[in-house]
């Protein structure tokens, strides 16, 4: 039973919590996606209470949108596609066409290095791909919590590695600094690549002075 915890995270935060099994880090992480009620005290996400009774429908598809989580056990469906994986939720609610779903899918499926597994079935991944594949799924919704259940634990000790390294990409900042200078002279050649796919609406943001100091998160 988890008693006594008081805390606040804040907007691009990262933390971690640790314990023995069984201490219950596990619910705490189910309670934050509403999989597990509370029966006392409070759980604020975004302003929406989680400690309210009878939570409707739409309120907890308004909160498991904005709450992504990655399970110990992956948790793919195993007659779909590793892209009919990535579209479903996006599309079934968020209300995304099947193209926008697809050209997410395809997004987050590169960032994790799987862009050539989208017409792979789950039962033809490794462990380390099922989980990145679970990592992409989650990000397609484009969450602002995201909550990761010992996503390594179920994983060969070999395979340990691509799972971490992914997970510490999430919130890399590639470059900093005044927007002209980062829009205009990039140092990085990945920023250098993403700029060049929107030139024109940055030259749009640079021409008019509309931005001041930026940062790019990948």
């Amino acid at each position: 039973m988890l008693k006594g915890i008081t805390g606040q995270v804040n907007q691009g935060e990262v933390l971690a919590v640790i314990g023995s099994s069984g201490c219950g880090k596990s619910i705490l992480l189910r309670c934050l996606n509403h999989l597990e009620a509370i029966d006392r005290g409070q759980i604020v996400i975004d302003g929406m209470d989680l400690s309210r009774l009878n939570l409707s429908q739409r309120q907890l598809r308004q909160l498991r949108s904005n709450v992504g989580m990655v399970f110990q056990q992956f948790n793919l469906f195993p007659h779909l596609t590793v892209l009919d994986n990535l579209t479903l939720a996006p599309e079934k609610v968020l209300a995304l066409s099947p193209a926008e779903s697809k050209d997410r899918a395809h997004y987050y499926l590169e960032q994790v290095g799987l862009i050539e597994k989208a017409k792979a079935y789950p039962d033809h991944l490794s462990g380390g791909q099922k989980q990145r594949v679970a990592i992409a799924r989650a990000l397609c919704m484009q969450p602002k919590v995201m909550l990761f259940d010992e996503p390594t634990s179920a994983l060969d000790p070999e395979l340990v590695g691509e799972v971490l390294e992914v997970m510490q990409q999430l919130g890399y900042v590639v470059e900093a600094g005044p927007a002209r200078e980062v829009l205009t002279n990039p140092q990085s050649e990945r920023l250098g690549l993403f700029l060049n796919r929107i030139r024109q609406l940055i030259a749009v943001f640079v021409n008019f002075g509309t931005l001041g100091y930026i940062h790019h998160v990948f």
